[in-house]
């Protein structure tokens, strides 16, 4: 016998939790706290504002600003307005933005105080624009708009745009329905504690910062945001404030252990790790200390995480980004068919947090999407247990005399020696073999030399994939806001110096 499937909308989170979880803290932000109740009416209020700006449903609206209440604030109102929430890059030149805006077709820009001047110039490059102070008096006068009383899961909630490594970004729309069933799944993977505060340093405009904010809604919790990544106050929070999950990357991980040798509280109970894999040194230093790291692999298009590895697999599944969630199912493709253990191909991802296409681009959202399965761009394999391994991105593949070079196995074997902090492995043209390759190194240790390290690397990887030349900088690599490489980059500055 077969049923119909049965559709389940949700409420609006933040009036859902005004009613259930009214005292309960929602937001702090420095000196700014605000209960669910506090939070419905801020979003109630800028709602009904932007409903009487004319707002209309479905209607890209973005803001420009960094972390904080204003940016919180629009993230619950402007979905609850009936329109799409667009963070944008604060990080970004005004060029690219005014091409987000003109990609994305709207017609306002809210901009905290801070970056104005930058919307401003930007809006200069996408005519029509109208930009708007997130911080003028119009939001706190809007008559009380209520959540609606259903929402349906297919509805749009934000579009964000991807890094743009290759190419020009797109802006990919995501659900209601793809946060809640992620925010499902991290529940399931990391369990949920009415005293549970996740802190948010990394940026709301990316989505796994917004997905902190919206799943303390989604459970009730509280969502603690910095205005920016500072090693020493987040060290402070887990230890003295009692933030008990935090999203990171190695690097800012790295400089946490650096400045604070000392232990940390019971309280926090998981440190979500993203932007590839974790070195051993740092894998182990956290196991010494005591904290339970679990490495994470996402996109943008998944709503943010597809795949954890938990914290007692870390070194015995090393360079592993782990088992999928339940909400992907997670298969490697080659040339259409499914690959077998340990084979490399394109990870392709199905399940209810792929988004539901690219905005304005329905060629680009049938190139991805096919059969409801999100190809990713992305190279890996999973190993006989399941686990899964990413190589790298498509557009990263070395190919040098006729082999394969994956950069991030590479730069995983790098990793393991205690003097490489950062490494990028790229290639550049060479005449002989189609690509060199090329190591890029931040050293934590002067004494470490190119010998000692293609020395390390004999033995660990074949002798193809061992850099030709090492480069060494002293200068933090350059990574996304979410904190993946930018090896485009990187291989962009070693071709002009050239």
């Amino acid at each position: 016998m077969t049923t119909a499937p049965l559709s389940v909308d949700f409420r609006d989170w933040v009036a859902f939790r005004a009613e259930t979880h009214r005292d309960h803290l929602a937001i702090e932000c420095g000196d700014e706290r605000l209960n669910y109740a506090d939070l419905d009416a801020r979003v109630g209020r800028t709602a009904g504002a932007l409903r009487a700006l004319g707002v209309a449903e479905d209607e890209p609206l973005p803001v420009l600003a960094g972390n904080g209440v204003p940016i919180a604030v629009f993230a619950h109102a402007i979905p609850r307005a009936g329109a799409l929430f667009m963070p944008l890059n604060a990080r970004l030149s005004a060029g690219e933005i005014a091409y987000q805006l003109q990609d994305a077709r709207v017609r306002f820009l809210i901009a905290t105080p801070e970056y104005l001047d930058a919307a401003r110039a930007a809006a200069e490059g996408a005519p029509g624009v109208q930009v708007l102070d997130a911080t003028d008096a119009r939001w706190e006068a809007g008559a009380y708009l209520a959540g609606p009383a259903s929402v349906d899961p297919d509805t749009g909630h934000s579009v964000i745009y991807t890094s743009g490594t290759t190419g020009r970004p797109k802006g990919a729309v995501l659900t209601h329905g793809n946060f809640a069933w992620s925010a499902v799944a991290s529940a399931a993977n990391l369990g949920v504690q009415p005293d549970d505060r996740w802190l948010a340093c990394m940026p709301l405009f990316h989505v796994g910062g917004l997905s902190i904010l919206l799943r303390a809604a989604i459970y009730g919790t509280t969502a603690v945001i910095h205005d920016r990544f500072d090693e020493v106050r987040v060290n402070r929070a887990l230890r003295e404030e009692r933030v008990t999950l935090l999203s990171v990357v190695a690097v800012m991980l790295q400089r946490m252990y650096e400045v604070d040798p000392l232990p940390y509280p019971r309280t926090l109970r998981a440190v979500l790790l993203g932007g590839g894999p974790a070195p051993r040194p740092l894998l182990e230093a956290s196991r010494s200390r005591g904290v339970p790291v679990l490495q994470t692999y996402g996109l943008t298009e998944t709503a943010s995480q597809v795949a954890t590895l938990a914290e007692a697999d870390a070194l015995r599944k090393l360079g592993s980004a782990g088992l999928p969630l339940p909400s992907a199912t997670v298969r490697i493709e080659i040339d259409g068919r499914i690959a077998e253990p340990g084979e490399i191909g394109e990870i392709v991802v199905a399940g209810p947090t792929v988004c539901a296409g690219y905005l304005h681009r329905p060629d680009a959202t049938a190139a991805a999407i096919r059969d409801g399965r999100l190809h990713t761009g992305d190279l890996g394999y999973v190993d006989t247990e399941g686990y899964l391994y990413i190589a790298d991105r498509r557009d990263d593949l070395i190919v040098s005399g006729g082999e394969n070079v994956y950069p991030a196995e590479v730069e995983s074997a790098l990793l393991e020696h205690p003097g490489v902090a950062e490494c990028a492995v790229v290639g550049v043209p060479d005449e002989r073999w189609g690509h060199r390759v090329v190591a890029v190194i931040v050293a934590s240790a002067p004494e470490v030399t190119a010998e000692a390290l293609e020395a390390h690397l004999r033995g660990r990887v074949a002798g193809y994939k061992v850099p030709r030349a090492f480069e060494f900088s002293v200068e933090p690599l350059p990574r996304t806001a979410s904190g993946k490489l930018q090896r485009h980059l990187v291989r962009q500055a070693l071709v002009e110096r050239a």
